[in-house]
């Protein structure tokens, strides 16, 4: 078994060309995602989507910043985005044991926010919860997937969900709207929560929900600077909604947000519920910082403050991630930053944090 050392909460694939055409069924090959070639760059075309979807950013790990732009080539692209050989070569380059591996978040988000067609929105999903599987079962212990479940109905998102956790490499699953479709968590998407506490697959939203159709980041109110911004809303309903009352086992992991902020969030939801009206104040067992402690965790990429003010935010709900092979991540010298930031953390802290979190979390025994 693998000794895990440093395990990367949240990393990336770059999905191939032929992802969709070669997983849909037939009758939807001539609407499946597509790559296609403009005179910037190759880029992704969505039905649905107001903009193509480039991703030289995407890929940009390891680049010199002068070199970095958002539109590059398919032929430019780092081999390690899809070809799982080349992947692991990649890992022992940053000195990386296992990644968590989740989609291209504008191509994630646009498969989720696009559900007009009810079997079509499920066929895009399930193609790429497929091909993200055989990307992991070429190192089930180095390669570890995240799939992604449709936002048409808790009963498709379940099915999807069940089907998902019998694939190899798959060990968690992701939402980027709650399971009925909507920004309101409501008590029909409560069948999803009690499918994935009892299979034991921690639920990850990543940055935050598809809250718009996706284009041009150009064109984004917000920059990849402000990552945060939806998470507490999420974190509030999941709380406030008794979800871990009802699911005490279920896990949720806060992807892509970074940490410093959890002590903020949790002292202010604290003071308005000891303010409140025990009569009208949310119905849930515990004072709300306490679901923190047990069943909310947090992947950064660089939090020098969260790491700084780790007992506040809680130890074993931080987990270190790569963010490889994008922009922000620190490739292939991602050693040498966590050892200017974690300079002076004790070893049990900083093994918690850089894997053993991440594999308590996901079921893994751990092994320091």
């Amino acid at each position: 078994m693998t000794q895990y050392q440093l395990v990367s909460a949240d990393s990336h694939v770059n999905e191939p060309p032929d992802l969709w055409a070669d997983r849909v069924p037939a009758r939807y090959k001539d609407r499946a995602p597509r790559m296609e070639s403009f005179e910037q760059g190759d880029a992704w075309v969505l039905e649905g989507a107001h903009d193509p979807i480039n991703f030289g950013g995407n890929c940009s790990a390891g680049l010199p910043i002068g070199q970095r732009s958002g539109w590059v080539r398919w032929d430019d692209v780092r081999a390690g985005g899809y070809d799982p050989a080349a992947r692991i070569g990649e890992q022992d380059q940053d000195g990386v044991d296992l990644e968590i591996l989740y989609p291209t978040p504008r191509i994630g988000n646009q498969l989720v926010w696009h559900r007009d067609d009810v079997d079509f929105h499920i066929a895009c999903i399930r193609a790429y919860n497929d091909w993200l599987a055989e990307f992991c079962s070429y190192n089930s212990d180095r390669l570890w997937g995240v799939a992604l479940l449709p936002n048409v109905g808790a009963e498709d998102a379940v099915a999807e969900l069940r089907r998902a956790a019998a694939l190899p490499g798959i060990r968690g699953v992701m939402l980027g709207r709650w399971p009925s479709g909507d920004e309101v968590l409501s008590e029909d998407d409560d069948p999803v929560f009690a499918a994935a506490a009892e299979a034991r697959l921690p639920l990850s939203i990543h940055v935050g929900f598809a809250t718009h159709a996706q284009g041009d980041v150009a064109k984004m109110k917000l920059t990849g600077s402000m990552r945060f911004f939806d998470m507490p809303v999420r974190i509030t309903q999941l709380i406030e909604g008794g979800v871990f009352d009802r699911h005490p086992d279920l896990q949720f992991l806060a992807v892509e947000t970074d940490s410093s902020w959890f002590p903020y969030l949790r002292e202010q939801m604290d003071d308005r519920f000891r303010r409140a009206n025990p009569a009208t104040r949310a119905p849930i067992q515990r004072s709300p910082g306490d679901y923190f402690d047990t069943n909310i965790a947090s992947t950064f990429i660089t939090d020098h403050y969260g790491i700084v003010n780790r007992h506040h935010i809680g130890v074993t709900q931080m987990m270190w991630s790569s963010d490889f092979p994008h922009g922000g991540s620190d490739w292939p010298d991602s050693r040498t930053t966590i050892s200017e930031h974690f300079d002076g953390v004790p070893d049990d802290e900083r093994h918690a944090i850089l894997a053993g979190n991440a594999l308590r979390i996901y079921g893994q025994e751990v092994r320091p």
